[in-house]
């Protein structure tokens, strides 16, 4: 899952939806001596998010739909192409509008400059110039996203192209995330509730 989910995910507090942000930017075990304790433990949900998610049967078979040479990066793309259907149907899966939930995300990450790595202070600058999460809605957005990230990567890759390979086959990978996310929904709320029992 990307950005928004993660967010989403991590429910209510603050500390855990930073750890979310985070979570793709920490390597190896957080510095206690950094970051507090419950920044640690929204690092700790984000990578559970992503070994369950990666685990999860629907997910399994919503690769399994991607081609060569797209299915080599399925995980990018289904971490991506995920979030668009969240943010897309935002409104199914939050009470808080996407555009709010957003730049509270976006206002969290400035509050906390302090905390970020400079590789997410540099994605934080992307996220302002582009209305992310929120316009992970839009299909141009995404396809630009997909791109960027293509272009960061050490060898040669098809992200640039993979955004029509995803649209041929939306109702598939629809029917897919609407399983899927609401098990990872009830995974996270579980795990969340596991840490403060």
């Amino acid at each position: 899952m990307n950005h928004l989910a993660h967010a989403l995910l991590a429910g209510d507090d603050e500390w855990l939806q930073l750890g979310g942000m985070l979570g793709d930017f920490v390597h190896g075990q957080p510095d206690p001596q950094l970051l507090p304790p419950q920044v640690i433990a929204g690092i700790r949900l984000h990578r559970a998010i992503d070994v369950y998610t990666d685990a999860h049967p629907d997910v399994l078979a919503a690769k399994a739909l991607l081609p060569p040479p797209y299915r080599r990066y399925a995980g990018i793309l289904l971490d991506m192409w995920f979030d668009h259907c969240l943010a897309r149907d935002f409104p199914r899966w939050s009470t808080q509008p996407l555009d709010q939930r957003s730049a509270a995300l976006r206002a969290l990450l400035h509050r906390h400059d302090a905390l970020l790595p400079p590789a997410l202070r540099r994605f934080r600058g992307y996220m302002d110039a582009h209305g992310l999460p929120a316009g992970y809605a839009d299909r141009a957005t995404l396809g630009w996203a997909l791109a960027g990230i293509g272009q960061r990567l050490s060898r040669a890759n098809p992200l640039d192209s993979a955004l029509p390979v995803l649209v041929q086959r939306e109702l598939a990978l629809q029917g897919r995330f609407d399983a899927f996310f609401p098990q990872l929904q009830e995974f996270a709320r579980a795990w969340v509730e596991g840490q403060v029992a």
